[in-house]
């Protein structure tokens, strides 16, 4: 694993990161402010917050004595210098309780992370834990009742406008809440033997849950199964994620192990039929994500290594051994400029993507200026050979 400044290890095994919305920055309580009370404006003032932007991780060592800690991190990224904080700027200790998976509410309310038993909720909160006045997170004085003593939930998600939260556990039962309000309304208790990964479509029409088997699509206005999408010979499905894409081409992405290797099948949204299959990896996926504009994938292998492909499953970019241990999390910036990534060997990366749209259209003007060049010295040696009349038309 490269030792840059955009890859960090801050101490615990990750299992669950994501970036922080700029939402959280603006709703989170700030300290008031030294001296007159009545000084609002002073208490608005946050330079540190406004000019960062956070990643929040979770993990630890569990129930064990191993020594590690279980906690929710925060730290900071700067994509101007590509500078990735070398100290969380801020720590939230759980105890013995690992926190497993989390999702962040899109607009800054806050996250919820998986413990072993249930689920909690955590607000943001501004400098009440840090010495420089960064964001921290501290957990909430409210309690997610319909989330208590149900065993382990392994993937958790809000759709993109944040009214809805699904949750699915270790035991197979898939839960969908509207949110706030916490009133279910889709309670499947055999959705697969296990739940493993979920994503909502990006009108939050339907909800596909993965685990063990097919993949099942629901239709959250209806809370019924609409669709069942089938393993094809030796495939085990494994992570799946709708295209973010604003077009009619609509797409739903899952990862399949086939031997040892990974692949990306491709479903259409309209008919729920394969449209095609693509292998990616020599060794099995372990994470796996969607930019929000649609344009990029990515992918994690249990060998440390993170691959981002295009749409049409084309691999742009790849950094081998970007962890030394499996990867855990895959999450795209909101604006799609960088990818998060972390590990079971306690590091977490940011990778910023590199815009080759424009290195292609530098590379074209440098070509029509070459041929422009070359056409200039054609005509300077041919000069006095060849008078030609100044409306004479030339083509190229």
């Amino acid at each position: 694993m490269a030792n840059d400044e955009s890859c960090k290890k801050y101490g615990v095994p990750v299992y669950g990161a994501a970036w922080v919305p700029p939402g959280a920055i603006r709703s989170a309580p700030k300290p008031p402010p030294e001296g007159d009370g009545d000084d609002k404006d002073a208490a608005d003032k946050s330079p540190l917050i406004a000019t960062h932007n956070y990643v929040v991780m979770a993990g630890g060592g569990g129930e064990g004595n191993s020594g590690i800690p279980n906690a929710i991190l925060l730290a900071r990224f700067d994509f101007d210098s590509s500078f990735l904080s070398d100290l969380p700027v801020a720590r939230l200790g759980t105890g013995s309780d690992l926190p497993y998976r989390m999702t962040v509410h899109p607009g800054g309310e806050g996250l919820i992370c998986s413990l072993p038993k249930s689920c909690s909720w955590f607000e943001w909160d501004a400098g009440s834990d840090t010495d420089d006045g960064a964001l921290s997170v501290k957990l909430s004085e409210r309690l997610l009742k319909q989330l208590e003593d149900v065993g382990q939930q392994l993937a958790l998600t809000f759709n993109n406008e944040g009214s809805l939260l699904a949750v699915g556990g270790e035991d197979g039962k898939l839960r969908v809440f509207k949110w706030p309000s916490m009133e279910i309304i889709i309670d499947e208790a055999n959705a697969h033997s296990c739940v493993k990964d979920l994503d909502f479509s990006p009108d939050g029409k339907f909800l596909v849950s993965a685990g063990s088997g097919p993949c099942r699509v629901w239709n959250v206005s209806t809370s019924a199964s609409v669709a069942s999408l089938q393993k094809e010979n030796d495939e085990i499905l494994g992570f799946c994620r709708f295209s973010r894409s604003s077009d009619n081409n609509q797409a739903l992405y899952v990862t399949a192990m086939q031997g040892k290797g990974g692949s990306i099948v491709k479903w259409s949204t309209a008919s729920w039929n394969r449209m095609s299959s693509k292998w990616v990896s020599r060794d099995p996926i372990s994470a796996f994500n969607v930019s929000a504009d649609g344009k990029l994938l990515a992918i994690g292998t249990i060998q440390g290594d993170v691959l981002i492909l295009s749409s049409n499953l084309q691999v742009l970019t790849t950094v081998k051994k970007a962890h030394l241990g499996l990867v855990t999390t895959l999450k795209f910036s909101d604006d799609s400029r960088a990818l998060l990534s972390t590990s079971l060997d306690s590091s977490v990366r940011v990778t910023v993507i590199k815009d080759k749209s424009d290195k292609k259209g530098f590379n074209l003007w440098i070509i029509l200026l070459i041929i422009l060049m070359a056409i200039a010295v054609y005509y300077a040696k041919r000069e006095g050979k060849l008078s030609l009349p100044l409306d004479f038309p030339i083509k190229f």
